[in-house]
């Protein structure tokens, strides 16, 4: 068998309050649901459009409750972990099919003082289990002033003492 890869990153905010759930053998799930945004140059228009994507993540374990007790909706998260295809037939007979993300590792990014509710103890806990920073809002790699194309940026020569590496 060849070698694979199967793994995402993505960026972006709680659309809603993490729910967490047990299942039967004990083990805690929790799911979250962020937006991610897509920007892109409107065709007709010329003006850059920001179209949000959702997606519906799974947290398991310690984690997952860790998560589900400090965090909330709009909170900024970079979560990144494997994907999985389902496949499986509805009550009516119907072929139906999925993809669901399955985060092993996950980055807080919100600014801590114990917003959404918080106490401050939460918010320094989310701050040191990879929260910090000066909050987030997801945004595409493509500045909104940038035209289409932009030439590269004027190469210099290295200096002697400079190690060519």
């Amino acid at each position: 068998m060849g070698f694979s890869i199967n793994s995402f990153a993505l960026s972006g905010n709680l659309t809603r309050d993490p729910e967490l759930r047990s299942l039967p053998s004990g083990v805690s799930v929790c799911s979250l649901r962020i937006a991610h945004n897509e920007r892109f140059k409107d065709g007709q228009s010329g003006e850059w459009t920001d179209r949000p994507n959702y997606f519906d993540i799974d947290v398991w374990g310690g984690q997952g409750e860790w998560i589900a007790q400090n965090l909330a909706k709009g909170d900024g998260i970079v979560a990144q972990g494997r994907i999985r295809w389902r496949e499986w037939q509805d009550q009516q007979g119907n072929n139906r099919q999925s993809v669901s993300f399955t985060a092993d590792n996950m980055s807080v990014l919100r600014s801590g003082g114990g917003g959404n509710g918080r106490t401050q103890r939460q918010s320094e806990e989310a701050d040191y289990y990879g929260g910090g920073g000066g909050g987030f809002t997801p945004r595409s790699d493509v500045p909104v002033d940038t035209p289409d194309t932009t030439p590269p940026p004027a190469q210099t020569q290295p200096a002697d003492d400079d190690i060519p590496f």
